[in-house]
C-alpha cells in the first residue's frame, strides 16, 4: 500500500492504480462473512438474486415457492454485527404471487420503483415496488427460464425473455406488447443477456448447444452463431460445428467491458468468447460440474484486474480468472446446489443463494499490516493468486497502462 502511494506522489503510477489494486486484491480474496448474514425468509431453494444498480442497497430475490423478498444490505446507525432484514415480500398469501417457481427477478435499472420477475407460471410481471402490486403482466405460453434487461439502454425499453419455445421475445414496457420474436433457436432458450457495451446486442443460450448473438435493429437473423472450434472441422464428423458447447448453455455473462462473453454448458465447460469476432478465445478453464436443468447465474467482477468470474457449481462457488483460465479457489459454505450469484461492485462483495434456502454474503478479508521482522509468518499467510504468491500488501499487481 505505501509503495502504490509513493510511486502516486512521485508520478510514476496512474491516479487509478491504487484503486484497482485494492479492488483486485478484495475480488480475490473473498470469504464467508462473520458479521453479515440474510434474514432467512424463503423455504425452497433460492432461484434469482439482483442488487439495485442505483443505489446499491436493495437485495432482491427470487425462490422455487414463488416467494420473492427485498432485502436492505445496509444497517443504520452502523454495528459491526447485523442481520440484513426484509423490507417487503410476496409472500404465498399475496393473491399477486406467481404460482410456481420464480426463476429471474431484476431491477430496473434506472430507479428502485420497479422491478420485474418471471416464472415457470409462464408469466413475466412488472412490479411497482412501494405499492408491491404488478404494474403490467405479459403472459406467455411456455414456462419462462430466463428474461433480462438492458442496463444501458437509453433508446428502448425492451425485455428479453427466454423460454420452453424455440425463440426469444422482447416485451416493450412503453407500450406494454411483445414487440417482436427472435428466430433461430432449435429448442428452448435457457439464458439471454444484453451485453454491458452496446444497448442493442443481445447473446442466448438455448438446450440446442448454440449461443447465438443478435442485433435487435436487424430484420434478419442472429448476427452471428458462436463456434467452439473457431470454424474448424473436428474429426470426420461436422455434428459440433457451429455449437458453443457439447450440452444445454444455461449461463451467460458479459464482462464489465462488453468485450469479452462468458458461456457455461452442462458439458461442464466454462468458455471465454470476443463479441466482436465471435472467436473462442480458446482459455483452458477446466472441468466445472454443471448439473443444472435450469438457468445458472454467473457473475463477472467489475474493476478488477485481472476479470473473475463466479460460477455456481454443485456445492459450491468456483472463481476464476478470466486472464488464464486458472481455478483460483472455491467459496464453501452452501449444503446443497447453488443456483445463483451476485457480484456487489460498491463494495467488491458476492451474494449468492442456493437449494438450501440459504442466502449468503460473501466478504473480502480484511488487509493484515506486516511488520518487517514478521517474514516467516507472512510466508505461511500468503495465498496462491493465477499462478503467484502474493500478500495484501505485496506490491504485484500490474497494468497494461502501465507497462
Amino acid at each position: 500500500m505505501l509503495k502504490f502511494l509513493n510511486a502516486r506522489e512521485r508520478g510514476t503510477h496512474k491516479p487509478d492504480a491504487l484503486p484497482r489494486a485494492e479492488v483486485t486484491r478484495r475480488t480475490f480474496s473473498l470469504e464467508l462473512s462473520k458479521t453479515k448474514d440474510v434474514q432467512r425468509i424463503h423455504m425452497n431453494g433460492v432461484n434469482t438474486l439482483d442488487i439495485d444498480p442505483t443505489e446499491g442497497r436493495y437485495l432482491l430475490s427470487g425462490g422455487a415457492d414463488g416467494v420473492m423478498c427485498v432485502y436492505d444490505t445496509e444497517c443504520k446507525p452502523y454495528t459491526k454485527e447485523f442481520t440484513c432484514q426484509t423490507i417487503c415480500t410476496v409472500g404465498r398469501s399475496n393473491r399477486n404471487v406467481h404460482k410456481k417457481s420464480v426463476e429471474t427477478v431484476q431491477w430496473y435499472p434506472h430507479d428502485t420503483g420497479m422491478f420485474t420477475s418471471s416464472s415457470m407460471d409462464m408469466k413475466l410481471k412488472i412490479w411497482d415496488t412501494n405499492a408491491l402490486v404488478p404494474a403490467d403482466v405479459f403472459d406467455f405460453e411456455k414456462p419462462i427460464y430466463n428474461h433480462d434487461m438492458s442496463p444501458i439502454a437509453t433508446r428502448h425499453t425492451l425485455i428479453a425473455v427466454g423460454d420452453l419455445s424455440h425463440h426469444i421475445t422482447l416485451c416493450d414496457l412503453k407500450s406494454g406488447s411483445s414487440t417482436h420474436i427472435l428466430k433461430g433457436h432449435k429448442a428452448a432458450v435457457m439464458s439471454v443477456k444484453w451485453s454491458t457495451k452496446d444497448e442493442f446486442l443481445l447473446a442466448s443460450g438455448s438446450r440446442d448447444s448454440r449461443v447465438l448473438l443478435w442485433d435487435i435493429r436487424q430484420a434478419k437473423g442472429s448476427l452471428m452463431t458462436l463456434d467452439q472450434h473457431n470454424g474448424e472441422t473436428v474429426g470426420s464428423t461436422s455434428a459440433a460445428v457451429h455449437t458453443a458447447h457439447n450440452g444445454h448453455v444455461n449461463g451467460l455473462s458479459f464482462t464489465e467491458d462488453g468485450l469479452h462473453l462468458v458461456s457455461f454448458g452442462t458439458d461442464d465447460r466454462l468458455r471465454l468468447w470476443e463479441t466482436t469476432s465471435g472467436k473462442n478465445t480458446l482459455i483452458n478453464f477446466g472441468k466445472c460440474t454443471n448439473e443444472g436443468r435450469k438457468t445458472l447465474k454467473l457473475a463477472v467482477s467489475i474493476g478488477s484486474q485481472p476479470d473473475a468470474v463466479f460460477v455456481p457449481n454443485v456445492g459450491d462457488i468456483a472463481v476464476y480468472d478470466l486472464q488464464n483460465g486458472e481455478l483460483v479457489y472455491d467459496l464453501n459454505g452452501h449444503y446443497n446446489a447453488v443456483n445463483c450469484c451476485i457480484y456487489h461492485p460498491l463494495y467488491q462483495e458476492l451474494y449468492s443463494g442456493g437449494n438450501d434456502s440459504n442466502i449468503l454474503i460473501w466478504e473480502p478479508e480484511q488487509m493484515r499490516i506486516i511488520e518487517e521482522d514478521e517474514e516467516e509468518k507472512r510466508q505461511k499467510k500468503t495465498k496462491k493468486f493465477y499462478g503467484q504468491n502474493i500478500t495484501a500488501t505485496a506490491d504485484t499487481w500490474s497494468s497494461d497502462e502501465d507497462d
